[in-house]
């Protein structure tokens, strides 16, 4: 509190009219001719007093100033007001007699751009204030007149709560008492032209209401008991290239529903996702974007608060329950980012002070039209700050083990879906966006660095160099790509009739040209299975049974092929009808056979692969593929070698993608000796025919396909089989 001049009636004009920017010079306790004055300001009120140990201190009202009152109060010992009007009387601490939170630290770093847990100084964190529990409020606005917390606990009046502006920063901060949990709010901003902005959520808010409405709710977020110290301190063996990764991809709102038809809760899914994904052999389960988002379309691809969990499937606690659950189970949990693009709702993050602040003023840098969404401003400090701590707030507060980074592309080109004079060259006239490339190298080396262990994943659709290389050798600095080109080519394959395929052989073979350019993963995502695509049953040719057959042949291909596994939900069952995010997976289904059975596939692949070190332990190296027949265009069949590391036994892949059988098919084999037949997609286990050479074949010596040894082998129709070498 220091030595003030007597505010003046222009003062009092300002802050009754809302456009007082610094209301904390006037409001509260000051020292004015070594006196203490207390101002204070309630828009509801006839009169006011000041309260100190239960003697109350009239406050006399500011002429032309209604609401305002000011007095002299004895001594400098905290006070709480009182306020009358039409025979009611109220208490309520002074917000404006508390000072700031924020620290000089915290100045620094947010000015800077470089606060690595940015979530700690900005949003809204109950705390213990000057003896005073309540939450305090903080938001970037640099370029705003007034900042203003509204809610319930003050009617929704800008007038009542406005901020304290925070040096240079462009950070604003009040410490409201006696808000607590679940307390909801909004921000109330002045723009620069005077003009009152739509009411914003928080960009830091820990909590959402349910959508369509769309206030940010003050959340506590500490104090969470997790129990997964096991999983934590071993997950980098079960993250890293060598190790087997199959991905069971979820939209978590439409897994499972319940009688009412409402999602599944956060708590439901830590006992049920996690049974189902652990009995079904995956390694990881990949949520798609649980920061909370306003259009239940949009699948949370468009983000408003983008540190809030959303609401549909419970609280941030609930959400840590699912976490908690996966990795005691010995699951990692991957979620979808989207620092591509925001949307446009008026309560987000566009024209956020009244200026184009998180995104480019010119659409030609700052709007997709493919989604009618805001880009943000990557080259601006504060906003490449507040993604990159995003990153880091998933991994840290909620024990994320990874990061799959949606539409990379979109990211790193100027020129992404525009035609030209559409868009703005960099400073060397290109079309890289030089700044996200910088932004995703950051996020990338802060969030490795930082929490060890962890993955980060590309779904990059172009041909970009170094996605998945290391910062320090010019790459990009991810872990792992989606192979999007592998996943392209070989669903065409799979879709055309088996009597064309010989003409497209080379679909299911050039992914073996590239394979190991990058970390991949091969992905059958959600995207595959929307927007009129129909499910992977849908797409298979044939009747019946071949569908069914083809699709286990499919899936058994991409099992035995170099890369790491992703599944999107209901494919594992092959769902007949295609995605639709308002109803759950068609559990139903489980009832034919013929679903059970690929099911049950799936399961089998899962424990094949992660039991079988050749199937996994080199994916990412050359030296771990080797073709034995690559070029039977005629039959259509493929065969290759999956080698281990030493000690290792091999594998041998063979594929016949035609609805005949091919008995006495001679391939070349690595070794002589008894090959198991692991597995077989034909088995009547999964709905096959039961064809297949009775639990293994023999290899023996002579020269055939380059390889040492030979095998007369039975294929299938339209089949997978997995022969191990037993020696």
């Amino acid at each position: 509190m220091t030595d003030a001049k007597h505010p003046t009636a222009s003062d009092f004009q300002r802050l009754i009219q809302g456009h007082h920017d610094d209301p904390f010079a006037l409001l509260g306790p000051h020292f004015a001719d070594d006196t203490q004055y207390v101002t204070a300001f309630d828009p509801g009120a006839h009169q006011m007093w000041a309260v100190i140990d239960g003697t109350s201190h009239p406050l006399d009202p500011v002429q032309d100033a209604p609401g305002v009152f000011r007095g002299k109060v004895p001594g400098d010992a905290p006070y709480h007001l009182k306020g009358a009007a039409q025979g009611s009387e109220w208490e309520f601490e002074d917000a404006y007699r508390f000072g700031p939170v924020l620290g000089e630290v915290d100045e620094y770093l947010l000015g800077e751009g470089r606060h690595h847990r940015m979530w700690e100084a900005l949003g809204a964190h109950i705390r213990e204030h000057e003896g005073c529990w309540g939450t305090q409020f903080a938001v970037w606005a640099p370029n705003a007149q007034r900042v203003s917390v509204v809610g319930e606990f003050n009617w929704w009046n800008g007038l009542r709560h406005s901020m304290r502006r925070r040096g240079a920063t462009g950070v604003w901060e009040i410490f409201i008492p006696n808000v607590t949990d679940g307390a909801i709010y909004r921000y109330e901003i002045v723009g620069p032209d005077g003009t009152i902005q739509p009411l914003k959520a928080d960009p830091v808010g820990f909590g959402s209401e349910h959508p369509p409405a769309n206030a940010s709710i003050v959340r506590d977020i500490t104090g969470y008991g997790w129990s997964d110290d096991a999983w934590m301190t071993t997950r980098a063996e079960a993250q890293k290239r060598e190790a087997p990764i199959s991905v069971y991809e979820v939209h978590l709102p439409s897994w499972r529903r319940k009688n009412d038809n409402r999602p599944i809760s956060y708590i439901e899914a830590a006992q049920e996702l996690v049974e189902y994904v652990t009995e079904m052999g995956f390694t990881h389960i990949e949520l798609l974007p649980i920061s909370e988002y306003p259009f239940d379309g949009s699948w949370g691809y468009q983000p408003v608060g983008l540190f809030a969990p959303t609401i549909r499937c419970g609280l941030p606690h609930e959400f840590r329950d699912l976490v908690n659950a996966a990795h005691r189970a010995g699951l990692g949990i991957i979620l979808d980012w989207v620092p591509g693009h925001f949307p446009t709702d008026p309560h987000g993050l566009g024209k956020f002070d009244g200026t184009a602040l998180y995104e480019h003023a010119d659409p030609r840098e700052g709007f997709h039209r493919d989604w009618n969404t805001l880009i943000y401003n990557y080259g601006r400090a504060e906003v490449a700050n507040f993604l990159t701590a995003n990153a880091l707030y998933w991994l840290e507060e909620y024990h994320a083990d990874g990061l799959r980074v949606d539409a990379v592309a979109s990211m790193l080109y100027r020129d992404y879906s525009r035609n030209p004079g559409e868009w703005v060259p960099n400073k060397d006239g290109g079309r890289e966006n030089y700044e996200a490339i910088d932004l995703l190298r950051r996020v990338n080396t802060e969030s490795y660095g930082e929490n060890p262990g962890i993955m980060t994943v590309a779904e990059e659709s172009t041909a970009y160099p170094g996605v998945s290389q290391p910062v320090d050798q010019g790459g990009l600095g991810f872990g792992f790509k989606w192979n999007m080109g592998w996943m392209n080519d070989t669903l065409e394959y799979m879709k055309t009739d088996p009597l064309y395929r010989t003409h497209h052989h080379h679909k299911m073979t050039f992914g073996l040209v590239y394979a190991f350019s990058e970390n991949f993963i091969l992905p059958i995502s959600h995207d595959e299975v929307v927007h009129g695509k129909g499910s992977m049953l849908g797409k298979m040719p044939g009747n019946e049974w071949e569908k069914f057959a083809n699709l286990r042949a499919y899936y058994g291909f991409m099992w035995g092929h170099p890369g790491k596994k992703l599944l999107f939900m209901g494919q594992e069952l092959a769902q007949r009808s295609e995605w639709n995010h308002d109803a759950q997976v068609d559990w139903d289904c489980l009832s034919n056979p013929q679903h059970a059975g690929m099911q049950a596939l799936v399961r089998d692949l899962n424990t094949l692969y992660r039991d079988t070190p050749a199937l996994y332990a080199r994916d990412c190296f050359e030296s771990g593929f080797e073709w034995i027949i690559g070029d039977d265009q005629t039959n259509s069949v493929f065969a290759w070698i999956r080698h281990g590391n030493d000690g290792d036994p091999d594998v041998v892949v063979i594929c016949n993608m035609t609805p005949q059988e091919h008995g006495s098919y001679r391939v070349g084999m690595p070794a002589k000796g008894r090959w198991r037949e692991a597995l077989n997609s034909d088995s009547e286990l999964y709905g096959g025919g039961n064809r297949g050479n009775y639990g293994g074949v023999d290899a023996k010596d002579g020269t055939h396909h380059g390889q040492p040894a030979y095998a007369d082998v039975t294929l299938p129709p339209l089949s997978a089989i997995y022969l191990v070498h037993e020696g």
